[in-house]
C-alpha cells in the first residue's frame, strides 16, 4: 500500500521540545516505539512505560542508539492491573514534576475472552480502564506543565460497537471479540471528550488518534478466517470501503505520525476533544462516540468501577 502519510520523524522535524516531558505506554513495541523515538528526537525527556521490563531495556538502548543524546528513562506499566498502574504512576510522579505529553498507546486488539487482574474485560480493562485510571492519578503533573497533551489511541474500530454501560464487562452477553474491541475504542474517544471538558481550563487538551491499519504484533490474535470476518464485519461506510483489512496496512513508522503529530503540531493549539486521522482533524466517526452526555456517563461507570475494584484488594 502506497502511503503519502509522513513518518513520525518527519513530523518532528524542526520541533524543539527540549525540556519537556512525555510519556508514552506500549513504548516498547510498534507505534509507540516509534512515537517514543520521534519525540525523543525532539530533545525531550521521553519516559518508556511497558509492561516487559527486557523489551523495555531493548528500546531504550534502540532510541539511545538512533538519537544521540536522548533523554529517556523507564517504568513498568501492566494496564491489566490498577495495582501496577498505581505503582507506575507513584514512580513518574516521582521522576518528573510535571508532564507535557501522555501518550496513552498501548492496547490490545480481538483478544480471545479474558479477564484483568481486576475482573474487567481483558479489552476494556485494557484499553480504557487502564489509562484511565493513570491519566487521572497523573493529572497533577499534567496540571503542572502549564500546557500540555493528552493523547488517546483509538482506531476507526469503534464503529465496530458502541460501549454498553450497562454490560461493559460482558458478564451478561455472549462475548463478541470484534465488538468489544469497537467498545473499547469507543470509550478511547468518549474518554477524550469527557478529558477535554475537564481538564481545558487547567492547560491539558485530549486528542484521539487513528492511527490506521499498522501492521504490529497488535493482530498477533487474528487467524486468517478473522480478518475476512472483520471484513464483513464493518459497517458499509463509503470511507470505511476504501481500506481492505487484509491487504491495506501501513508499517509503524508511518502509523506512529498522526499521535507523534497530535503531540507536537502548533495546528492544534487551543483544540482539543477532536479526532485525528492522516495528521488531520476528523469529523467522520460514529456519533455515539462524540456524544458529550455519554461521555460524561462513561466516566461516572469507569469511576466508579476502578473504586470497586480498588476496594476489593
Amino acid at each position: 500500500m502506497v502511503t503519502t502519510t509522513p513518518t513520525a520523524l518527519e513530523v518532528v522535524d524542526g520541533v524543539d521540545l527540549t525540556g519537556k516531558v512525555c510519556v508514552v505506554t506500549g513504548a516498547s513495541a510498534g507505534l509507540g516505539r516509534e512515537s517514543a523515538r520521534a519525540l525523543a528526537a525532539t530533545g525531550a525527556h521521553v519516559i518508556l512505560a511497558a509492561r516487559n521490563r527486557t523489551a523495555l531495556a531493548d528500546t531504550e538502548g534502540w532510541i539511545r542508539a538512533a538519537v544521540p543524546g536522548a533523554v529517556t528513562s523507564t517504568v513498568e506499566l501492566d494496564l491489566t492491573s490498577l495495582a501496577a498502574v498505581y505503582w507506575a504512576a507513584d514512580a513518574i510522579s516521582a521522576t518528573v514534576p510535571a508532564i507535557h505529553v501522555l501518550m496513552n498507546n498501548a492496547g490490545v486488539m480481538f483478544t480471545p475472552f479474558g479477564r484483568t487482574h481486576d475482573g474487567f474485560e481483558l479489552q476494556f480493562g485494557t484499553n480504557h480502564l487502564g489509562h484511565f485510571e493513570l491519566t487521572r492519578l497523573l493529572t497533577p503533573q499534567l496540571a503542572a506543565a502549564g500546557g500540555a497533551r493528552i493523547v488517546n489511541l483509538s482506531s476507526d474500530g469503534h464503529r465496530l460497537s458502541d460501549v454498553d454501560l450497562e454490560d461493559p464487562n460482558w458478564e451478561h452477553r455472549e462475548y463478541d471479540k470484534f465488538a468489544a474491541y469497537g467498545a473499547s475504542k469507543t470509550a478511547n474517544i468518549l474518554h477524550t471528550v469527557e478529558l477535554d471538558r475537564r481538564l481545558r481550563d487547567r492547560g491539558i487538551r485530549a486528542f484521539a488518534v487513528h492511527p490506521g491499519v499498522v501492521a504490529t504484533e497488535l493482530a498477533r490474535h487474528m487467524s486468517r478466517d478473522d480478518f475476512t470476518a472483520l471484513t464483513q464485519f464493518v459497517p458499509s461506510d463509503p470511507a470505511l470501503d476504501k481500506v481492505d483489512v487484509r491487504r491495506d496496512f501501513t508499517m509503524p513508522e508511518h502509523g506512529a505520525a498522526t499521535q507523534v503529530w497530535a503531540a507536537v503540531s502548533d495546528d492544534l493549539e487551543d483544540v482539543g476533544s477532536v479526532y485525528l486521522a492522516d495528521c488531520r482533524i476528523r469529523d467522520d466517526q460514529a456519533p455515539y462516540a462524540m456524544d458529550k452526555a455519554h461521555a460524561q456517563q462513561l466516566w461516572d461507570v469507569s469511576e466508579r468501577l476502578c473504586a470497586v475494584a480498588s476496594t476489593g484488594r
